[in-house]
């Protein structure tokens, strides 16, 4: 599913459709053989594969008749992206939009959604998820007090999933289908390995179902977690660092949302990270293949390269052929003020290179 020619009618026509990238230079680095590619969602019109649910999940509700034009207000509790992707939505057809926010998410997420048009509401992120406080608590309240405010509700709405399960999984196949094998780049001309985080679920849940049901069967599909949060199965995994507090947004809950499927055929393996290895990954993403990711992606690498170093994935790692794709979600534009990217961009040591300008210029002034 390549990115059309043609002119499209709104932002909307340019969601997802996102390419499937080779990480040679990462694949390289670790010794692994296989082929270890990234879909790369932050090309998506409104910057995350949080895009494709909002866009599905408007479209959807118009057609129930759920959505009347001038009248309803869209609410949603979110981290940040299916907000911008409803904003995005919501601005170019004419509603409304109130987003509910925890304040651990970045700045950069507020100000994309102002900028869209949308009302924030910023809320404590230590609050418990069925808490009146939490940003899930306050959209319920507003939902209740604002008329014509609706939930579209991408914890529990079908159209989650199935967005994914319609666009993300099919384009992923086609991808690999699509592209022949070399001796370069050998090919199993299957999807062997879907590797990606969970946040909703609805990213996983869909991908896994698409690739499973209507192209590999045996493909095997790995979540990746945050400690702290405790969507991975079984739940002993989640014992390690429960309750604690991790800085990667977008990922990870402390609840089961609805339209996660834990369901070992769906989701075969979970592995659990944290920040220090995810930023890391990041790094390695933008160093080694010049990709302006966010923390989550490095997440979902660093549980891709954890798992094939494992005693499970070795194998597949050192197939020539075999295809593991790794889902990224969304790309730096949000987190640009954090620390951990502050960090890694400005504070970092300083290379050879920085090493001998700085030797120069040195030299150079006392010469005057």
């Amino acid at each position: 599913m390549s990115r059309s020619s043609q002119i499209v009618d709104s932002a909307l026509g340019a969601v997802g459709n996102t390419p499937l990238v080779r990480l040679d230079r990462i694949a390289k680095t670790e010794g692994f053989q296989c082929n270890l590619l990234g879909k790369l969602e932050y090309t998506s019109a409104g910057g995350s594969v949080k895009d494709r649910i909002a866009k599905r999940m408007v479209e959807e509700a118009e057609r129930e008749g759920k959505l009347v034009p001038g009248y309803s207000v869209v609410i949603e509790p979110t981290s940040g992206n299916t907000g911008i992707g409803l904003a995005m939505a919501c601005a170019i057809k004419g509603y409304s939009v109130i987003i509910t926010m925890p304040n651990k998410m970045s700045l950069e997420k507020e100000a994309a959604l102002r900028a869209l048009g949308a009302e924030v509401v910023r809320t404590p992120t230590e609050a418990a998820w069925d808490s009146p406080e939490s940003h899930i608590g306050v959209a319920k309240r507003l939902e209740q007090e604002i008329p014509g405010g609706i939930i579209l509700d991408q914890y529990r709405n079908i159209n989650n999933p199935l967005a994914h399960e319609y666009t993300t999984g099919p384009e992923i196949v086609e991808a690999v289908v699509s592209t022949p094998s070399s001796d370069e780049h050998p090919s199993s001309g299957k999807v062997d390995v879907l590797v990606a985080g969970a946040g909703t679920g609805g990213t996983i849940t869909g991908i896994s179902r698409a690739i499973k049901r209507k192209h590999n069967k045996d493909c095997i599909v790995v979540g990746v977690d945050p400690k702290g949060s405790i969507l991975a199965y079984p739940d002993t995994l989640n014992e390690d660092g429960a309750g604690g507090q991790y800085v990667v947004e977008g990922i990870g809950y402390d609840f089961i949302p609805d339209v996660l499927s834990r369901d070992p055929a769906d989701v075969n393996e979970w592995l659990k990270t944290a920040d220090e290895e995810a930023f890391e990954a990041v790094r390695l993403l933008m160093r080694h293949e010049g990709l302006l990711v966010g923390g989550s992606s490095g997440s979902a690498l660093s549980g891709a390269l954890r798992w094939l170093h494992s005693d499970k994935g070795r194998a597949i790692a050192q197939t020539k052929g075999a295809n593991v794709v790794v889902l990224l979600p969304d790309g730096i534009r949000n987190y640009m003020s954090k620390p951990w990217f502050l960090k890694m961009a400005l504070e970092a040591e300083p290379s050879p290179l920085a090493q001998r300008i700085a030797g120069i210029l040195k030299t150079s002034k006392s010469d005057v």
